[in-house]
């Protein structure tokens, strides 16, 4: 008899984050997403996300998330061209790990810090960056497990006991959903460049640069259009006929493209309803 071969099922990737606040609307730098974790850290999952999302060999990543510490990025041709990567550990383990991204400027300040008063690097990076998150994040940050009331959270989730980790993100991954309006108001999350190419139909390439550089990318007739605000993308879909509207505002006004999809947005009902939907949850 022949045996009849299972086909190998595809490794589910692994759930870093079941806990997500965003505060990427928030003034930069401090507009990030805050990413938490309450079941027990799977270290290999956690340092390769990391080092493939920030350009950081893997080994130091996977020794940073064990021993806490400093990645100072280096220069490219002589010049500096990103900050640092910090990764913040409780000798206590009272409060939970966190880690984040210092921008240039950030670190120039902290490194100034560093210098002029003669605090370690590590030390500085953290006072940098947190003084410079959202008040409401800043407070929660004081409260164990961000405050949170356990009673409201999903049971599976609540089960895991208290936050391990917490990320600091500002990039678009696949392990947290970001919003796009579509052209008939719904608001459809997609986590990852990947998948938000393939549900606007346009390659990955092009979908990594929309998000990341902003403009429009036209897809089937219809016109995708990303805003960068305080380094975030905000996205939106439009369909042939406000395009066109578009188009046309851009003639007459002079003004353009993406302003001009801007004005079209806000004078149609349908698209303000996501749009509505997408400020309400934001505060909530």
């Amino acid at each position: 008899m022949f045996k009849i071969k299972k086909k190998a099922e595809k490794q589910k990737p692994a759930i870093l984050y079941n806990i997500v606040e965003d505060y990427s609307e928030f003034e930069a730098p401090g507009n990030v997403t805050a990413c938490a974790m309450t079941f027990k850290e799977d270290l290999a999952a956690h340092a390769k996300v990391l080092s493939e999302s920030y350009e950081i060999p893997l080994e130091i990543v996977s020794r940073l998330l064990t021993e806490g510490g400093v990645y100072v990025y280096p220069q490219i041709g002589g010049i500096l061209t990103r900050g640092l990567f910090a990764c913040r550990i409780d000798p206590n383990g009272e409060v939970a790990k966190q880690t984040w991204i210092l921008d240039l400027m950030q670190f120039a300040e902290a490194e100034q810090l560093t210098q002029a008063r003669g605090i370690p690097l590590a030390e500085v990076a953290a006072m940098v960056f947190h003084r410079t998150l959202p008040e409401a994040l800043q407070a929660k940050l004081d409260q164990k497990n961000l405050g949170i009331d356990y009673r409201t959270l999903d049971r599976a989730v609540a089960k895991g006991g208290d936050i391990k980790y917490i990320d600091f993100r500002k990039d678009w991954s696949p392990h947290f959903k970001r919003l796009c309006i579509m052209p008939d108001g719904q608001l459809l999350e997609t986590g990852g460049v990947e998948e938000f190419a393939q549900l606007h139909g346009v390659t990955p390439a092009q979908a990594k640069t929309l998000v990341e550089q902003g403009g429009t990318l036209e897809v089937s007739g219809e016109i995708l259009a990303c805003q960068i605000v305080n380094g975030q993308p905000a996205v939106a879909r439009f369909n042939a006929k406000n395009y066109l509207k578009a188009k046309e505002l851009v003639r007459q006004k002079k003004i353009h493209i993406l302003d001009a999809l801007s004005e079209v947005a806000y004078n149609d009902p349908t698209m303000m309803r996501g749009l509505a939907r997408k400020e309400f949850g934001s505060r909530a």
